[in-house]
């Protein structure tokens, strides 16, 4: 093939890979892990020190991607997760690749302007950071909370079930002057045999360790509403939810084909004098964009956290007076691999 030949041929094939990933971004879907079971057992006493937790106005801070009560349509709120570096700080992964089903210790350090590594945070919903890992195709997810050493690494040991790619998604906020909340994502490889999973068809109940959790209310893009999520156990209402990082449940969603992030909490705390502990669970959110998504929620009771996935499709905007609401289903919620460690 002459030279020419070569160029043309060249251009169009990294025409074609752009499109392909022009159009996997303008698509929607959910995370979990399947046939594992979650083990959080360890939650009532690992990492938690209950009396010195803090009262704060850092703790209480509103998530960016949390709105007020109100329904009119607004600008949606930038998504998350889908850039390594961010308003002057970077997500270092020093661990960029791990064998899939085996034990290891991830390690990451947030990176200031300088290249220094960032070792003050503020304190949100009892952490300094969160962790959140997912495989590319939605079908395992964790939701951790590293230590951090003095020289500011951090690390949790993990086992990934599954080959293929994942995202890392570093939530936090720098203790520093004008310092906004910030979620930022890098890959991580997973090596071994790849089978990727197809998304969960949609679904408005979820059956995780013997307890039923049924969502209702539809994201909307560009528009806040009201999710409220209800957790029930043989058939009656679990009115007795534990506080689980200063909240009676914790709702994070990604969006299928780019991973963008949303790390959404209730409204309401424990001890605010108005809100139950169960056995609703409300929330007030926006879509980024129409498109597939993947819902966890973390709950805690009788001393053990478990998370509850439901796939939701957002429809365009201009769909969305035919869009139907997803229908019941007694499936059992995928497992999520586990991911609350300490």
């Amino acid at each position: 093939m002459n030279t020419g030949l070569k160029i043309t041929a060249f251009a169009a094939a990294l025409a074609a890979t752009f499109g392909t990933a022009y159009g996997v971004g303008k698509a929607t879907d959910p995370v979990v892990a399947d046939d594992r079971p979650a083990s959080h057992g360890d939650h009532a006493s690992a990492g938690h020190d209950k009396t010195s937790h803090d009262k704060t106005s850092k703790d209480k801070a509103t998530p960016r991607t949390s709105h007020p009560a109100g329904h009119g349509a607004q600008k949606a709120p930038p998504a998350g997760g889908l850039q390594i570096s961010e308003g002057g700080y970077t997500l270092d992964l020093r661990t960029p690749q791990l064998r899939a089903d085996q034990k290891a210790v991830l390690r990451f350090a947030i990176r200031d302007a300088e290249g220094r590594a960032v070792t003050a945070f503020q304190r949100e919903h009892e952490k300094e950071l969160h962790l959140i890992l997912a495989s590319r195709d939605l079908a395992t997810f964790h939701h951790l909370h590293p230590t951090r050493a003095a020289d500011g690494t951090w690390s949790t040991p993990v086992t990934l079930p599954d080959a293929g790619t994942y995202r890392v998604f570093a939530d936090f906020t720098p203790d520093a002057p004008d310092a906004t909340n910030l979620t930022l994502g890098a890959d991580l490889a997973v090596s071994g045999a790849y089978r990727p999973r197809p998304l969960p068809t949609p679904n408005a109940t979820a059956e995780v360790d013997g307890y039923r959790v049924a969502l209702a209310g539809d994201l909307r893009p560009g528009r806040d509403t009201d999710l409220t999520l209800t957790v029930t156990k043989n058939g009656e209402p679990v009115t007795d939810l534990q506080p689980y990082l200063g909240a009676y449940g914790h709702l994070v969603a990604l969006r299928s084909g780019d991973l963008a992030y949303l790390h959404v909490h209730p409204n309401g705390e424990p001890g605010d004098g108005d809100t139950a502990p169960g056995p609703d669970i409300s929330f007030t959110t926006t879509a980024p964009s129409a498109g597939s998504y993947r819902l966890f929620l973390d709950f805690q009771h009788r001393g053990t956290v478990r998370t509850a996935a439901f796939t939701v499709r957002v429809p365009a905007a201009a769909d969305h007076s035919a869009e139907q609401a997803p229908e019941p289903s007694d499936a059992p919620s995928p497992s999520t691999g586990g991911g609350h460690e300490h």
